[in-house]
């Protein structure tokens, strides 16, 4: 027998307040044609104020832990994947532990921008396969639109905020691909591409900074390197990429979907997409996706999946798992 380390509740939170793109026509020289052509994007959400990145983080964990029928207190840890925390520190899972009420186990943040949960969720499976862990709280949580420069019509027209959330938990497999559970995973990063999407501010520099993309730079790299982390993690598996019944991936921008789903050779037919609704929501995109995919119907137990993302670093990696 094979410990592996199965999705066993998922859930999702978006902030009350939807921002169409025809909102920022009055403030830009952009249009909701010329938003939609280049991103895909049609509307997001805002977080209101003083709604934290916690407080989106703690709806999804709530939802999550429901619909696995979990407690708080049946969690061991939380790995909270953000780069828009509400504090220096402490870490935002520590606030979620406590809003949940849960007064055991431990928690902490992972910061891989974009790519976040996909090393959130690969640390969860390491936490789970050796033996710390027996069942691990996962989110991807954003509040980008705080880290937004207005005047960048380049940039602030493509993020939204919101939270997604798996509870992830240790069962018993044969040790082959049929498995549920994470079947492999697949990291990387490359600190020579900081300048290509990063935030021009930070604790050290005493500023608090807005986003920042070379945006043509980053859809050169994204699709390249979100192929390539896909197949080398279903290689890892055993799997082949028509073996897979869906990609999700990080919610980008469209262009890049298609192309990484072309450069794979899959149809979009077998990718869940959500970007339309919420715009690029960093961490949270891929929980996000994997919930409302739950929620459509399009995903189903005992399906294959690949989750891929890249962000800023540059980070990249990709999850493959069994639903």
């Amino acid at each position: 027998m094979t410990r592996r380390a199965v999705i066993t509740g998922v859930g999702h939170y978006l902030p009350e307040r939807v921002v169409e793109n025809a909102e920022f026509e009055a403030s830009l020289e952009t249009s909701d044609e010329w938003i939609r052509s280049r991103s895909g994007i049609e509307r997001r959400h805002f977080a209101a104020e003083g709604e934290t990145t916690s407080d989106l983080a703690t709806h999804a964990a709530k939802a999550a832990l429901a619909d696995a029928g979990c407690e708080a207190n049946d969690i061991d840890a939380i790995v909270l994947a953000t780069s828009t925390a509400d504090l220096t520190f402490p870490s935002a899972a520590t606030m979620v532990q406590a809003a949940l009420g849960m007064t055991r186990g431990f928690a902490f943040d992972v910061q891989a921008v974009c790519a976040g949960f996909v090393f959130a969720l690969s640390n969860a499976n390491a936490l789970i396969l050796s033996g710390q862990a027996k069942r691990v709280l996962v989110i991807g949580a954003e509040t980008f639109s705080r880290i937004m420069d207005w005047s960048d019509r380049s940039t602030c027209v493509l993020f939204g905020d919101g939270a997604g959330a798996v509870v992830l938990e240790a069962q018993e497999g044969q040790g082959d691909s049929d498995d549920r559970g994470i079947l492999s995973t697949d990291l990387n990063s490359d600190g020579r591409y900081k300048d290509l999407l990063y935030v021009d501010g930070g604790v050290s520099t005493q500023n608090t900074g807005f986003l920042r993309m070379q945006g043509n730079q980053v859809f050169r790299h994204a699709v390249e390197k979100l192929a390539s982390t896909a197949n080398t993690a279903l290689d890892r598996a055993g799997l082949t990429a028509p073996e897979v019944d869906w990609i999700v991936p990080h919610q980008a921008n469209i262009r890049i979907i298609q192309g990484t789903a072309k450069k794979m050779g899959l149809s979009m037919d077998k990718v869940v997409v959500t970007v339309q609704d919420h715009g690029n929501t960093s961490a949270a995109s891929i929980p996000l996706a994997l919930s409302i995919g739950k929620q459509r119907g399009q995903i189903k137990r005992g399906d294959l999946i690949v989750a891929e993302a890249i962000g800023g670093g540059l980070a990249w990696g990709s999850v493959v798992l069994r639903w």
